[in-house]
């Protein structure tokens, strides 16, 4: 190793593992806020939850005491009390329920179903026997328990935490619940600022190692700058070429982003504003709007997992380029509603290294044009091999285009980076398009016989 390499070397490493310690301490610190923060902002809202709900309970305690208390406790009695229980509610899920000693549904004001069932047996999804686990802490005074339920008003599993008091005299459980989704998201908000917290701090601390790197690496680059100013002035031109690729494969990202998910966010910030406008002014479709808003949400989660799954498809690798396209073809089909028809000629692909990728990623620019601009129903891909070539072929039945304009504006990305692809192996690329019909032909040779990969 040269003089100046060792200077560079000693330089550098030692600020390098300086800058990663203090990155390994400052995120392990920050998820510990994070961490308390949360927990902190749970344990507040559960209490405010249990004041609330035992409220709720003396209220219905101080409802029933005249038919509990006059001394006769018959079954008369007793359904009068069970009739005025289940016309008690709080909100959209707010119910009052009772059980017997034995686990046996009295009352359930959403659930009728389980009106006479004996439930001493059932198990949420965690695994808990319910109603076991309240009658115990209802025997034991205390009162409070947490276990996931059916939610009325949505039909999913969701976390509640009920409170609920023995009657003595009939060996009744009487009881209500909250559902506990605002604490989840509660807690979830707070990691998510640490998270941004953390993601900032590490921006700051990257710029500054980024400057003392560039400011070590040039006081030992002058050392000897005449002697291998050719050399210099190579890496440099290189270094550009893989900041310019880089470029190239951020706009991409970007644009998925812009036009997906950045808007499906937009949409959901709309919505939640409107169902907090909804919500001051008491009216009661604002839950409705909040659950519209959380299903685009996991839209934008589909999504997102989309764009991680076409950074690289995991079939390429495995069962080749035409079981890869054939399931880009299905996940597109099932999420754009198109008919997509696929047909390959179960070819041996020998093509030279680096071309199935780009063919794969043809596929994926060519159906994502066609979802966002060519307003077609039908998509048809073929994939046809032979000694000589490789023909790929997407049509659509669409609006169509025109070919010159579009590629001569910024809106042409796309369609030349395809045409990059093509000739960077020696193949050729042909776009025809008209009202009705979109085809796209790609022709790339196959890999010589004989030649080693």
């Amino acid at each position: 190793m040269q003089l100046k390499h060792k200077i560079v070397a000693l330089g550098i490493l030692p600020l390098v593992l300086a800058i990663a310690v203090i990155c390994a301490l400052v995120i392990s610190l920050n998820r510990q806020l994070g961490d308390q923060q949360a927990q902190l902002i749970e344990d507040s809202i559960l209490a405010s939850k249990r004041a609330e709900l035992k409220n709720y309970v003396e209220m219905a305690q101080s409802l029933i005491a005249p038919l509990y208390d006059d001394g006769h406790g018959d079954a008369h009695a007793q359904q009068q009390v069970l009739e005025e229980l289940r016309k008690l509610s709080f909100g959209i899920n707010g119910y009052f329920f009772v059980y017997d000693h034995e686990g046996r549904s009295l009352m359930h004001a959403r659930q009728s179903e389980l009106v006479g069932k004996y439930l001493w047996d059932m198990k949420d999804p965690h695994g808990l026997p319910v109603i076991q686990a309240l009658l115990k802490s209802a025997q034991s005074g205390e009162g409070f328990q947490r276990y996931a339920w059916n939610k009325p008003s949505s039909g999913q599993v969701t976390d509640k935490l009920a409170y609920v008091v023995m009657l003595d005299r009939w060996g009744w459980m009487l009881g209500t619940g909250i559902y506990l989704e605002d604490v989840e998201r509660a807690t979830q908000q707070a990691r998510a600022e640490v998270a941004q917290g953390i993601r900032k701090t590490m921006m700051a601390i990257a710029v500054v190692a980024l400057v003392a790197v560039l400011f070590v690496f040039a006081t030992g680059m002058t050392l000897n700058v005449s002697e291998h100013r050719l050399a210099d002035k190579k890496l440099q031109r290189l270094t550009q070429r893989i900041v310019s690729l880089q470029e190239e494969e951020r706009s991409r990202v970007s644009r998925e982003l812009h036009d997906g998910i950045s808007q499906v966010l937009v949409s959901i910030k709309f919505q939640f504003e409107l169902a907090s406008h909804v919500l001051e002014n008491g009216q009661d479709k604002g839950l409705g709007i909040l659950r519209d808003a959380t299903e685009r949400l996991g839209e934008a989660i589909g999504e997102v997992r989309s764009l991680s799954h076409d950074l690289r498809s995991s079939l390429l690798d495995t069962l080749g380029l035409p079981a890869a396209i054939g399931q880009l073809a299905a996940e597109f089909e099932q999420r754009s509603g198109l008919t997509v028809t696929y047909n390959d000629n179960e070819f041996d692909c020998q093509l030279v290294d680096g071309a199935a990728v780009s063919l794969f990623r043809i596929v994926q620019e060519g159906l994502t044009n066609i979802e966002r601009h060519a307003q077609a129903k039908n998509v048809s891909i073929t994939l046809h091999g032979s000694e000589e070539n490789v023909r790929l072929t997407v049509v659509d039945d669409g609006v169509g285009f025109n070919v010159a304009q579009v590629e001569r504006r910024h809106a042409g990305i796309g369609l030349r980076n395809i045409r990059e692809r093509v000739e960077h192996f020696g193949g050729r690329v042909e776009l025809i398009s008209m009202p009705g019909k979109s085809s796209l032909d790609v022709l790339l040779p196959m890999k010589p016989s004989g030649s080693q990969r």
